[in-house]
Order: C-alpha cells, then sequence, then structure tokens
C-alpha cells in the first residue's frame, strides 16, 4: 500500500541529495578558485584544449550561423525596405543571444563530454583516491584549473564566434544579395552599444563556470564501470545545454 509513497520519498530525497551535493561541490570549487588556483601551467594546458583546440568549431559554426542570419534577414526586412538594417539585426542577434550560447553548446559537446570522461576515468581508476591518500587536493591539480581555463576561454571564444558570424553575414547580404557595404556596417555600429557587449560577456563568463561545474562534478561522481563513465558524460552534455538555455533566459530578463 506505502509502497509508491516509499518509492516516491526516495526519489525526493536522491533528487534533493544530489542537488546539495552539486551546490557544495561549484561553493568548494570557487572557494579553492580565491585560496588555491593551481599552477599556470596546469591552467594554460587546460586553456589550450578547452579554447584553442575548439577554435574550428567555433570558426565553421559561426560563420555559417552568420551567413544563415544575413540570407534570413535580407528577405524579412526586405519586404520593409529595411535592407540596410541588416548590419543590425546581424550584430544584435549575434552580440547578444546566438554568439555566447551557440559557442557554449559547441564547447559543451566537445570540451565539456571530454572534462566528464577524463575525471571519471581517473575516478573508477581510483586515481582520484590515490591522490587524496597522498594529501594531494584533486581540486587544486583537476577542477579549480578547468574552471579557471573555462572562464576565460569561453568569453574569448564568443568573441570570436561574434566576429566570424558577423562578417559571415556581410559575406551573403553585401557579397552575394547586393546591400550596401557602408551601410551594413554604419546601422551597425550606430544600434550596437556597450551594453549589447557588456551582456554577451556576462553571458558566456556564466555559461564556462557552468560547463566547468557539471562536467567536472559528473565525472568526480560518476558510476563504477565504462557503464559509469559514459552515463555520467552523456547526462553531462545533456544537463549542462539544458542549464546553458534555461540560465540563458533568466540572464537575458536580468539584462535587458
Amino acid at each position: 500500500m506505502f509502497s509508491p509513497v516509499q518509492a516516491l520519498g526516495q526519489i525526493t530525497i536522491k533528487h534533493v541529495r544530489d542537488l546539495g551535493r552539486m551546490g557544495w561541490f561549484i561553493l568548494y570549487s570557487l572557494y579553492m578558485i580565491a585560496r588555491r588556483p593551481g599552477r599556470p601551467r596546469y591552467i594554460l594546458k587546460q586553456m589550450r584544449f578547452i579554447g584553442t583546440k575548439s577554435l574550428f568549431v567555433i570558426v565553421l559554426t559561426a560563420a555559417f550561423t552568420g551567413m544563415v542570419l544575413g540570407l534570413q534577414g535580407y528577405y524579412t526586412l526586405a519586404k520593409f525596405g529595411s535592407e540596410g538594417m541588416l548590419g543590425t539585426a546581424v550584430a544584435l542577434s549575434l552580440i547578444r543571444e546566438l554568439g555566447p550560447v551557440l559557442s557554449a553548446l559547441m564547447v559543451t559537446g566537445r570540451a565539456g563530454s571530454a572534462i566528464t570522461a577524463e575525471i571519471g576515468i581517473m575516478r573508477i581508476s581510483e586515481q582520484i583516491d590515490a591522490m587524496e591518500t597522498m594529501a594531494l587536493d584533486p581540486f587544486k591539480y583537476l577542477i579549480t584549473p578547468k574552471f579557471i581555463a573555462a572562464m576565460i576561454s569561453l568569453p574569448l571564444l564568443c568573441a570570436l564566434f561574434d566576429v566570424v558570424g558577423i562578417y559571415g553575414g556581410w559575406l551573403v547580404g553585401v557579397k552575394l544579395l547586393g546591400v550596401n557595404p557602408g551601410a551594413y556596417f554604419y546601422e551597425m555600429e550606430k544600434s550596437v552599444e556597450w551594453r549589447d557587449v557588456y551582456s554577451g560577456i556576462v553571458k558566456s563568463f556564466s555559461f564556462g563556470i557552468i560547463i566547468a561545474w557539471i562536467g567536472c562534478y559528473k565525472g568526480y561522481f560518476s558510476g563504477h564501470g565504462a557503464e559509469g563513465v559514459s552515463r555520467a558524460t552523456t547526462e553531462s552534455v545533456v544537463l549542462t545545454s539544458v542549464i546553458i538555455l534555461v540560465w540563458d533566459y533568466f540572464l537575458t530578463s536580468i539584462l535587458l
């Protein structure tokens, strides 16, 4: 009679426990960043992995995103005789929304999953336990360098995404569809404000924290065996993507 209620209670307790553990994980990680951020070479290594090795996918995604925005924006604005506003439409779409979100999603798929798998393999092979046995804090050597690297790399990747996307829109709008190049950049310069750029920087910075947080957490507490690591990696990518989209909505409502 009480088995459904007991099952519901167990599920609720499990989720509450997981939320509390996730909250503790990010708070302790930020505390360790302020106290012992780790050696610079570890941070640079992670910046190379998260940032430099993501350049190709970021540039490719940005170019075609800007080209699609230029194509769709032109035919939408042409209905109102406002083709000259194409630069504004492309730039604001990329700087405020698409740049931070798409760059974060690309880094999640490329680097976030690898972070989870790396730490998860170290967990199931007892390397993390060995570090704790030798009185070495795993957060100092494994977690905080990834947090710092993600917080630095994501805004830079987002800026590159915006620039490449804007020139992708210029390529389609100006070279292919015949929009006046002066109007494309003049209207963009007149309409884009510092508040728009600041909004994109804040979003990409917070997305970097989310990617490192979920990726490291899922790997650190992954299950046993190859199945546990694969499940943690899948959950990491899905959960990070969902949280990025949800957090983007709340940030947009605050920063508008």
